[in-house]
Parts: structure tokens; sequence; C-alpha cells
């Protein structure tokens, strides 16, 4: 938790230090209502007192009332604030540290954990901050100020007071040690059900298609139960509090009186009095004192699941991205890709991905790469956006190593499609113009991308055409138009460097040829890299990479891999006759 503090700025600290003043000042009046109480005790048993006197006293434990709770409700809205900015600002710097991460480090806290720490876990430590940070301020002061205050008074009082404190204490550490470790518990139980609501709405249709209703109810049931009897646990254990603190309050309270009355009876008559005073006196101080520990008790009721989130945001804050940023901005090339003896496995993994690939994609040219399912072909031209970095070798854009970039400078360079297009809940013309990359995109640069991209045909059949709204994760569209928009967007920012990753595969041979089509002319004076299934959208490539269990078996045209590679034969004649191979290129 103190570790999440050090996120405070220099006002965070002045308005708590605000906070302090103001609590000062509330716990200061609520004191010195006993003392004017005792005043009108000694008043009331005096035969020299004149109401007026009594009046006025009261009047000072009215005005100390009012002024007392004036301050407070003064430092719940302060803090009320506080709390909320906080939160806010703690929300922004955790959704900016995930979208720094390289995919490894995604991957490693899982989508659905990211999503409950930047939610549950952030508005956990709000409310402790909104409800716990006054209580934290205000119980230390209020507890020192009424025990100095009782001090002297007397020693059977101070015991029985000091017993009290002690077997609140001792009840607060025993519930906390219980407790705090099924906090951590019940984080992780609510990132697994956020996991599996993610996983049952992404997979809806395949959830009814195979009727698979009870296995994912099951399924989730299994985890809501047992989050839902952690959580009870819990809340029965802390249940315990609440009545123990009030039986340690109220027998207190009995035994200050119990003393009192004992301790009046063994006095002489003029002693008498002065010890009916200081009992009614001590034994209000006493009981705040004990509201103290009440109030640190409720404290300690949100700190065990507060101290959790913490911890866990600040595990991902402290998780520095793979990715490190450069200070190159522009290259002595301009779009040449150049692979220079790569190789690549993911972090903390024994096996090579990809092995010593070699390859020079220059200016206007259009290289291809195909393999079998796992060859390596997609984590490849990742390498090139710098989702992962090489492990060996080099990455080469204009020159110039990618990991010397500044990211935004070389992510400027770059229009990728990705293999699951990504579609936005925006408008058809916000998804094609999304991004900037330093180039301005006028609405016929927009219209122009999505004609080339043959996405014209059903975009202009759509009620608002181009300023039609398109559904999260585009459900309301086919999985070709998916493709065809987010082709347009890569498109729209007119690129070096143009990346396909198997972004053809949801479109039609018809349409499929066309796009190509269109795309070779729109696209002659940048660099395409293109990852593909289909022989035909390849075959026409100025070169091809046949990869094979994460290495290049053969690199050339389509013609000449026909004659020298065995890998790319037996793929072509899967998919193509002979003939229609060899008569290709004619087409």
């Amino acid at each position: 938790m103190l570790k999440l503090f050090k996120n405070f700025n220099k006002k965070d600290y002045f308005i708590i230090f605000l906070c302090f003043v103001f609590v000062f000042a509330q716990v200061y009046l609520e004191l010195k209502i006993p003392d004017y109480m005792s005043q009108i005790t000694v008043l009331l048993q005096s035969t020299e007192n004149s109401m007026n006197d009594i009046l006025l006293y009261g009047g000072y434990m009215l005005l100390c009332a009012f002024g007392s709770l004036f301050f407070a409700i003064l430092v719940g809205y302060i803090i009320a604030n506080f709390s909320s900015y906080f939160a806010k600002n703690l929300r922004e710097k955790l959704f900016t540290k995930v979208l720094d991460f390289s995919l490894s480090e995604v991957k490693n806290f899982k989508t659905s954990s990211l999503i409950t720490r930047t939610t549950n876990d952030i508005t956990q430590v709000e409310m402790f901050i909104a409800i716990g940070l006054q209580m934290l301020i205000k119980a230390p002061i209020t507890a020192l100020w009424a025990i100095t205050k009782i001090l002297n008074k007397s020693w059977q009082w101070s015991a029985v007071t000091a017993l009290a404190v002690v077997i609140l204490l001792s009840l607060i550490c025993i519930l906390i040690i219980i407790v705090m470790p099924k906090f951590k518990i019940v984080q992780k139980l609510i990132d697994k059900l956020n996991g599996i609501t993610r996983e049952s709405l992404n997979g809806l249709r395949v959830i009814r298609a195979f009727n698979a209703y009870d296995y994912q109810n099951n399924k989730y049931e299994d985890v809501n139960n047992k989050l839902t009897n952690q959580q009870l646990f819990n809340q029965k254990t802390f249940a315990i509090l609440s009545p123990a603190m009030y039986l340690v309050m109220n027998t207190l309270a009995l035994s200050i009186y119990f003393i009192g009355a004992m301790l009046i009876e063994d006095s002489i008559m003029a002693d008498k009095l002065v010890i009916f005073s200081d009992m009614v006196v001590f034994s209000s101080y006493a009981m705040q004192v004990i509201m103290s520990f009440l109030l640190l008790a409720m404290v300690f009721m949100f700190l065990p699941r507060a101290q959790v989130s913490a911890l866990r945001i600040n595990e991902v804050l402290e998780t520095d991205s793979s990715i490190k940023d450069g200070n190159v901005t522009k290259g002595s090339k301009k779009g040449v890709v150049e692979f220079k003896n790569v190789s690549f496995k993911y972090p903390d993994a024994e096996e090579y991905v990809l092995k010593d690939i070699s390859f020079t994609a220059n200016k206007g040219d259009v290289v291809s790469f195909i393999g079998s399912t796992g060859s390596g072909k997609s984590t490849l031209i990742n390498l090139v956006p710098r989702f992962y970095d090489a492990t060996e070798g080099e990455v080469l854009v204009d020159g110039v190593n990618v990991k010397n970039y500044k990211l935004e400078a070389l992510y400027n360079k770059i229009g990728y499609v990705s293999q699951k297009p990504v579609i936005f809940n925006m408008t058809v013309k916000d998804n094609v113009s999304y991004g900037k990359n330093g180039k301005k995109k006028t609405e016929s640069n927009i219209i122009n991308a999505i004609k080339v991209a043959q996405a014209s045909e059903f975009v202009l059949k759509m009620d608002k055409k181009y300023d039609t709204m398109i559904a999260q994760g585009g459900t309301n569209i086919s999985g070709g138009q998916k493709q065809r928009l987010s082709i347009a967007r890569a498109i729209a920012r007119d690129p070096e460097i143009y990346i396909f990753d198997d972004s053809f595969s949801a479109l039609d041979y018809k349409t499929d040829y066309d796009l190509r089509r269109e795309l070779k002319k729109h696209t002659k004076d940048a660099t395409c890299l293109i990852v593909a299934q289909r022989i035909g959208t390849i075959m026409h490539s100025d070169k091809i990479l046949v990869l094979d269990n994460g290495r290049c078996v053969g690199m050339g045209t389509h013609e000449e891999l026909l004659e020298n590679c065995d890998v790319y034969r037996q793929i072509a004649l899967s998919q193509l006759s002979l003939e229609e191979l060899k008569n290709a290129k004619n087409k």
C-alpha cells in the first residue's frame, strides 16, 4: 500500500496535511465537551451555582458539537474528492502501462486479470482511501489525546481501559491474520470469473452450436460458488468484530462505574464530589479511546482487501516492458526491411520458434511467407513492428535496427493488418481513419481506401453509408467485411511498409483477386509483407519465403519454388492442379 502512495504528488500531500489540521480541530472540539460536562457536574453539586453558568457551559458544548460536525463534513468532502481523483489518475497510469506492454507481458498477466486490476482492484483502494484515510488520521489523535486527559485520574480506571485496549488489538490482529490470505484468493477468483465470462461471451456462437450451455454454466457456477463461499467466510469472520467491540465498550463503561462506586464509598465526604466528577469525565474519555479503536477496526476491515489490491496494482506498475523505446526517428533508406540471421523464442521457452532467418525486402517489393500451421509465419512478421523482439540477429527497417527506433516513428512507417481483424465501436469512417502517423487523412483518402479494399460494395448499402456505426468487435458485419475494413485502415495510413498477417483468408476468390489487383496499383511504391495460406494470394509476389518448423526451407519466385522446393510444391499441389500452377503467371 505504501508503494502505491508513492504516486501521491505535492498537491496530494498538501490535501492530506489539510485533512490532518481539520481532523485535529474536530478532535479538539469533541474532547472539549467532556471538560464542559465536568464543569456542569460540579455546578449542579454546588449550592452557589447559577442557571446562567450552566447554560453558558451547555452553550459551549453545543458550539463544540456543531464545530466538530462542520469539520467532519469538510474533511469528508475533501477526502471523497481526493480519493476519486487519485483513483482516476491511477487508472490512467495503469491503462497506459498496459498499453506499453509487449504481447509477452500481456500473456503473463492474462487479459481478464488486467481488467480486474484496472477496475475492481483500484475501486478497493479508492474505498480504503475514502473511508480509511479519515479514520487513520482521526483515531490515533483521538486515542492519544484522550489518554493524556485520563492518565492522572485513577490507576484502577486506567488499568481497566488498558486491558480493554489490549483485548481489542488482539482481536483485530487475529482477524487480520486469518482473513488477509483469503482476500488474495478472492481477487484471483474474481480474475477467473471475469475470464470465464469473457470466454463465454466471445464463444457464444460455439456454445450454442455445440449445445454446451450446461458445461459452460457448470464451469461458471463452480467458480462463482467458490467466490461466494470465500466472501461469506470473510464477512462472517469480520461480523465477529462489531459485537465484540460493543461488548468490550459496554463492559468497560460498567467497570468504570463499578470501580467509581467503590472509590466513592471508601472516600471521605469532601472527595466524593471530585471522584464522581472524575468518573463522569473518565468514562467519556474512555469511550473516546474505545471509539478510536473501533474506527481503527473499521479501517482494518477495508485494509486486507485494499492491501491485496494494491499489491496486484503495483505488480503491473513495477513490471517493465521488454520493448524499450529507442531514440532514432529516421533511417538512411526508405521502405527496406531486412532480416539478418534472426532467431526467436518466447520468454522462458526452450525451443526456438524461428531459427536463422535472413532476407531483404526492398522498396516496392512484395514478399510473401507461406508454410504449415505453426511454422512461425505470423511470429516472423510480428518482429517488424516489435510486438516481440528478436532473440538473436537483427531486424532492420530502412537500415536501422528496429530496437533503436522510437516506437512512434517505427509505427508511423507501418500499415498493419492483423490475422484476426480488430474493429472498434465507432463509425465506418472512424474505423478506417483510426490512429495517426503524421499524415493528414482527408475524407477522399478514406473513401479511396475503402474502395481499394473492395469494401465500398457493402458500405454504400448501409443506412448511413460511411457514418454507419459498427458494433464492438464488428459483430454486425461479416468476417470478410471486417477484414476489408481492416485492410482499408492500413491503406488510409499510406505507409512505407504494409504487413498483412493472413488478412485475406475470409475473402472469396473473386474479392481476393480484385483486392490484390487494386492493392498492387496503390502500393507500388511501398513494401508489402504478406502471410497467406492460399497459393493464389502469393504466387505473383516478387519473393516467397517457405517456412517449415521455424526454418526457411525455400526462397524465390513462384516458378523457382515449384522447381526447387518440395514443401512449397506440396502446398501448391494441395490447392491447385499442376496445369493451373504453370499457367498462373499468365493470369
